[in-house]
């Protein structure tokens, strides 16, 4: 997708895809299919492979790579899809080309969880990652914003970036980095539609969402009184699936991809357990917190 494309599309949904697994603990990635159609059915502008919500870091290398392809598949230039990498430096590297190969329109780059990270060490990571990937746009992904505005300006200036996925809780230090960097970064709220309203009020556009893979068309309704300005339709609309986050966001942040495998499978379309060190099973008392928030079908 060209560049001027992929930076519009970045100001929608981001929607993160889960990694399906069988029952024996193996990727079933067929069975992404139906949650893709759905959410791109719904309007859902951006579908992501290897996010968080996918389960990134619980993959091995080969089978973040079947992600990708499965998702590059299954959207079939639907929409834009926007495969996730990260890691040491040379399995990013790898990843990235491999994922371009596969048909990804951008690469988002995880924030290292390396215990050791020196800003100008990331901005290194960051210019490695994107002379792999050979001009294929790039997104960062910035969890830990303790990296100071600086480093996050150097980055946002490396030429392949053209979004910042924003993660952390923090409205005013991200209205701080937007103006210091490259006034054509697109900035996402990277912390789901109960975020949204806030980053949007500070000035960035779309959002990343867990949610599209058992509702998608809430997400999109949200999205859109965001878009139109329309913030007390939005905070309606969030507070009818808010339960569905705060499960999410329990045991430490533990039952994330726990609350949405357990949608999923209140919904009928189950995909497997979430691989430890997630929260699994969940409690009775999680599960009827979701299902009172999920739609009836």
């Amino acid at each position: 997708m060209p560049k001027p494309d992929m930076t519009a599309a970045l100001t929608g949904i981001s929607g993160i895809l889960v990694t399906p697994f069988d029952g024996e603990d193996r990727i079933a990635p067929t069975r992404l299919r139906p949650i893709v159609d759905r959410a791109v059915d719904a309007g859902v502008q951006i579908l992501v492979s290897n996010g968080n919500t996918g389960e990134f870091y619980g993959l091995t290398m080969e089978e973040a790579l079947s992600m990708v392809e499965a998702g590059a598949e299954a959207v079939a230039g639907r929409v834009p899809l926007v495969a996730g990498l990260g890691r040491g430096i040379h399995d990013a590297c790898a990843l990235a080309r491999a994922s371009v190969r596969a048909g990804a329109s951008a690469l988002m780059i995880h924030q290292p969880p390396d215990p050791f990270v020196a800003p100008r060490g990331l901005v290194e990571y960051v210019s490695r990652v994107a002379e792999a990937a050979e001009g294929t746009p790039l997104v960062l992904y910035i969890r830990n914003d303790a990296i100071g505005i600086d480093a996050i300006a150097r980055l946002c200036a490396l030429d392949p970036v053209i979004g910042v996925k924003w993660a952390t809780p923090n409205p005013m230090r991200l209205s701080e980095a937007m103006a210091e960097s490259d006034p054509s970064i697109v900035w996402v709220g990277g912390l789901a539609e109960v975020w949204a309203p806030v980053f949007y009020a500070v000035g960035a556009r779309g959002f990343t969402s867990g949610l599209i893979n058992v509702w998608p068309e809430r997400s999109v309704a949200i999205h859109g009184a965001l878009e139109a300005g329309d913030y007390a339709s939005a905070r309606t609309l969030i507070a009818g699936m808010k339960a569905f986050e705060d499960v999410r966001a329990q045991e430490n942040g533990g039952a994330n991809v726990s609350g949405v495998k357990a949608a999923l499978q209140l919904s009928g379309h189950d995909c497997g357990a979430p691989r430890p060190p997630a929260a699994w099973p969940l409690g009775e008392a999680q599960i009827e917190a979701i299902r009172a928030c999920l739609p009836q079908s």
